[in-house]
């Protein structure tokens, strides 16, 4: 019996991992072929002729399609980075407020910032392209932003929050009983103790802002702000691009968030973890 479920498991494994995976690996082989092999029929299962000739064009190529990619490509960083650095920020002041402060009204505030979580945030695309559009955002870094940092902000100050009521709370009345303000014991006593919840927080926030695809659609019609993710779709809908530069397009979008997950799993889901067992 214990055999023949370790068999189901692995069989089940397996098919996630090619539903997943397959997808994936396809990107890549047709990303390190020319396009006449990419075309062959039948179709090669592996890369004839590999070459990375379709990567060097992307990064150094003088032609339209690869400089509107890399365009996008920091168009991406700089919107996502941002966002992460305004989410963290006010998740840590305002987790720490919820956490560690009493004050009237607390619980429903707090409360009222998780149920946010629970409407669909596509509901709420129409109103904030007419909020953006009155304040003239719409194709700009800050509107991308301050929809990211509206969108994330209430899952990171939870998971900060729990975080922070987790730490002990003799730390923070032994630096305010020695005539420490509370930022400063924020800043040098609870920050250093939340480390791990800081980064998975900012982790998480930057992956969610990197997979953005409807939002930054809609708020940016202009090359001047398009992330990667729309530019790759926009490219395949309206121009005439070899289908093994738009495959290795995906694989450079591909890498950083795959990069990051890898890098930092352990901080994602000790982060997580912690403020639950502490």
């Amino acid at each position: 019996m214990t055999k023949r479920r370790n068999g189901v498991r692995g069989i089940g494994i397996a098919l996630l991992l090619i539903w997943s995976l397959g997808p994936v690996y396809w990107a890549l082989k047709t990303s390190l072929q020319t396009e006449t092999d990419a075309r062959a029929r039948p179709a090669h299962y592996l890369p004839t002729n590999a070459t990375l000739q379709n990567y060097g064009t992307l990064l150094s190529g003088d032609s339209d399609i690869p400089s509107q990619i890399r365009r996008s490509a920091v168009n991406i960083v700089v919107e996502c980075g941002a966002a992460t650095i305004v989410t963290v920020v006010l998740a840590t002041l305002a987790a720490y407020a919820f956490a560690r402060m009493r004050f009237r009204g607390r619980n429903v505030l707090f409360y009222a910032v998780l149920a946010t979580m629970a409407f669909p945030a596509y509901t709420t695309l129409i109103p904030l392209y007419r909020i953006m559009s009155d304040f003239s955002l719409v194709n700009t870094y800050t509107g991308i932003v301050l929809v990211y940092v509206s969108g994330f902000l209430p899952l990171a100050t939870w998971i900060l929050h729990n975080y922070f009521a987790s730490l002990p709370d003799g730390i923070e009345e032994a630096g305010l009983v020695d005539g420490a303000r509370r930022l400063q014991v924020l800043w040098h006593l609870l920050l250093p103790l939340a480390r791990p919840g800081i980064i998975s927080t900012a982790l998480i926030t930057f992956l969610f802002a990197w997979g953005q695809f409807l939002f930054p659609l809609v708020l940016s019609s202009d090359l001047s702000t398009q992330p990667l993710t729309v530019v790759i779709a926009a490219l395949q809908g309206r121009h005439v691009v070899p289908s093994t530069l738009l495959n290795a397009a995906g694989i450079l979008a591909i890498i950083v968030p795959a990069a990051l997950a890898l890098a930092f799993n352990r901080y994602i889901v000790n982060g997580l973890l912690a403020g639950s067992t502490k």
